[in-house]
């Protein structure tokens, strides 16, 4: 019983990673641009090409026919019709395999409610390409979305909002826009640095938010060495997330500690996981050096003349007798004038 169960485990083992892998497959990474019509973003959104986007928002009323979602752009149109989910959000998805084949340029989005008669006035003849108000008769073309004589991009856009603006519709609508580009990404200058510094290299990319970029580091030094010399390599390599941009492109960024660098010349290559997209570039490790001291300045301060006055000290003087010396010479002096004003009388 003991050889039968160790001779399962193993395969137990294999199967257990067999599925693993699968799942792991399966697993679709979560990166996406999410629209929400109605919103004024800073910038129109920008995705590359196999990006999946996703509109989303919130539609009052409920309305049961659900909404319909029109995506115009120079040579694609594309009409849909969506259900509204019972806490009136709803849903739109553009999977990668649709973006892949768009052209590069702007796309135009509008979502269409059918408002309180409950169906929608401005409707879509796929059959013959043409825009139809069912408010005007049985139905009247109003303009060529597709096929011959169809408009493009802004021209058709236009000549949507104007037919679900008429005042004679009560279809309500919102809009949204982003563009799509070939994928592509940058690296920002990087600059000289030194060994044991830590700094960030950064750059951009037209790949949407949750993508993954891998990051490789190496030092251009490096090459094969048979096995009883040293390994001369030096460098390091990560996954990266890219995180929403101010402006028509996104970013990403990725933490470098040089402590284990050696100096020399790098090179960073930068490629998307999902997409065809690299960029490279190179920069210079160098020796730490210290600064060298900054000399001692002084700054000569000239201080103002000073006028002094000098106040003299009050004369004393100072008799050179005694005190009972003098008042025994006044004593005799009296004494020898009233003698002689005596011997005169």
């Amino acid at each position: 019983m003991q050889k039968i169960k160790n001779s399962r485990t193993p395969t137990l083992r294999i199967v257990v990673l067999i599925l693993f892998i699968v799942l792991t497959l399966c697993i679709v990474p979560v990166s996406a641009l999410t629209l929400n019509p109605g919103e004024s973003p800073s910038a129109t959104q920008t995705i590359a090409k196999g990006d999946p986007v996703y509109i989303r928002g919130f539609a009052s009323g409920h309305p049961q026919v659900g909404l319909q979602v029109w995506i115009i752009g120079n040579n694609y149109a594309r009409v849909s019709t969506i259900s509204v989910n019972a806490d009136s959000s709803y849903e739109f998805e553009l999977r990668a395999s649709d973006t892949q084949n768009l052209a590069a340029g702007q796309y135009f989005v509008l979502i269409q409610h059918p408002m309180m008669n409950g169906q929608f006035d401005i409707v879509y003849n796929a059959g013959t390409g043409q825009v139809i108000n069912m408010q005007k008769g049985n139905g009247m073309s109003i303009f060529i979305l597709t096929g011959a004589g169809g408009l493009q991009g802004p021209a058709a856009a236009s000549a949507l909002l104007n037919a679900v603006s008429d005042q004679n519709i009560d279809d309500m609508f919102t809009t949204v826009s982003f563009t799509v580009g070939e994928p592509a990404t940058l690296i920002d200058p990087i600059g000289e640095h030194t060994v044991g510094e830590r700094f960030t290299i950064t750059g951009s990319t037209s790949l949407a938010p949750g993508d993954d970029l891998l990051v490789d580091i190496y030092s251009d030094a490096f090459q094969p060495t048979s096995k009883g010399q040293p390994n001369a390599f030096s460098g390091t390599s990560g996954m990266v997330k890219v995180t929403p941009g101010t402006g028509r492109y996104n970013r990403w960024s990725y933490d470098v500690d040089a402590s284990a660098f050696s100096p020399g010349t790098y090179s960073v290559k930068v490629s998307a996981v999902l997409q065809p997209v690299t960029d490279s570039t190179t920069f210079r490790i160098v020796e730490y050096r210290a600064p060298a001291p900054t000399p001692a300045t002084f700054t000569a301060t000239q201080i103002p003349a000073q006028t002094v006055t000098h106040t003299p000290a009050p004369t004393t003087w100072k008799s050179p007798l005694p005190i009972w010396a003098v008042l025994a010479g006044l004593i005799g002096a009296s004494v020898l004038t009233c003698r002689l004003v005596r011997d005169k009388l």
